[in-house]
């Protein structure tokens, strides 16, 4: 290993960088991800250097005090086999002591990752494809309003194990190429999603509603910002519902994970989690 080598926070344009050796790994990350990820945790993502050089990435985003997320693993292939993958690891989840940490791992890395401490909880399937019509719902789905978020906040907080009021603030801002929707009965709210333009096409995520209805509301009022374009939704796999009204709109299983925790598994409702946000951030 390098003399010079070191592991520190990323700097401006970093995370820009890491998310572009995403792309390249095959995650197809959203054009715009570095805005709302750096407001999830700041102080959450880490490069591996040589000098001035990155040759390597984590993120290990904290969501209060119990909860973190790992991601963005990555090794550049000019720099793999010398070391530098395991000391960027020890280092970032070092940032997380005293917290459960989740990740989202393929199949080869799976038992990698057992090794480390982290078990199975779930299976997460990411199904993709041209949207061959629109799901019927007996709701109507609308835009989510900047000025509004709130009580979407509070949603949020039921289902996904940790706060992250800032990082929906800034997931859920309308821009090109991005939408949110909301879906609410008597005025209470039943649902919320988030389509964003990716490398490939476009993903939803995350899609969260009370039941099949909703979640089919919200993807009526979100599929059209794809004009045609291949979709993706990581559903977890227990979620029957989710999967079926997947499918019922022509999308088919492409790209399998595993979530797994190191430290106890949250009790997330998986009924209501009709795709996840990002396997980057949980």
């Amino acid at each position: 290993m390098n003399s010079e080598f070191a592991v520190r926070s990323m700097r401006p344009g970093e995370l820009e960088l890491v998310l572009e050796w995403a792309r390249q790994e095959g995650w197809n990350p959203g054009l715009d991800d570095s805005l709302a990820f750096l407001e999830a945790d700041p102080s959450g993502f880490f490069v591996g250097s040589i000098g001035e050089v990155p040759v390597g990435s984590i993120s290990v985003v904290k969501y209060g005090d119990s909860f973190a997320f790992l991601g963005l693993y990555i090794v550049h292939p000019d720099f793999r086999g010398k070391g530098y993958g395991k000391a960027i690891w020890e280092a970032g989840v070092a940032t997380a002591e005293g917290r459960t940490i989740g990740l989202d791992g393929v199949a080869a890395q799976q038992e990698s990752y057992r090794k480390a401490g982290f078990e199975p909880a779930y299976t997460t399937i990411r199904y993709g494809g041209v949207a061959t019509s629109l799901p019927v719902s007996t709701l109507a789905a609308q835009p989510v309003l900047d000025t509004r978020l709130e009580g979407l906040q509070r949603y949020d907080s039921a289902i996904f194990p940790g706060p992250r009021d800032a990082f929906l603030a800034a997931w859920c801002t309308a821009r090109k190429g991005r939408r949110s929707a909301v879906a609410r009965k008597s005025h209470k709210i039943r649902g919320y999603g988030t389509i964003r333009r990716c490398y490939e096409g476009y993903k939803i995520g995350p899609l969260f509603a009370n039941d099949a209805d909703s979640a089919a509301a919200l993807l009526a009022e979100l599929i059209p910002e794809a004009k045609g374009a291949a979709i993706f939704i990581d559903i977890p796999a227990e979620n029957r519902e989710a999967i079926a009204l997947a499918e019922s709109i022509g999308l088919q299983p492409v790209f399998e994970t595993a979530r797994m925790y190191r430290g106890p598994a949250p009790a997330i409702p998986l009924k209501h989690v009709f795709g996840v946000t990002t396997l980057e951030l949980g």
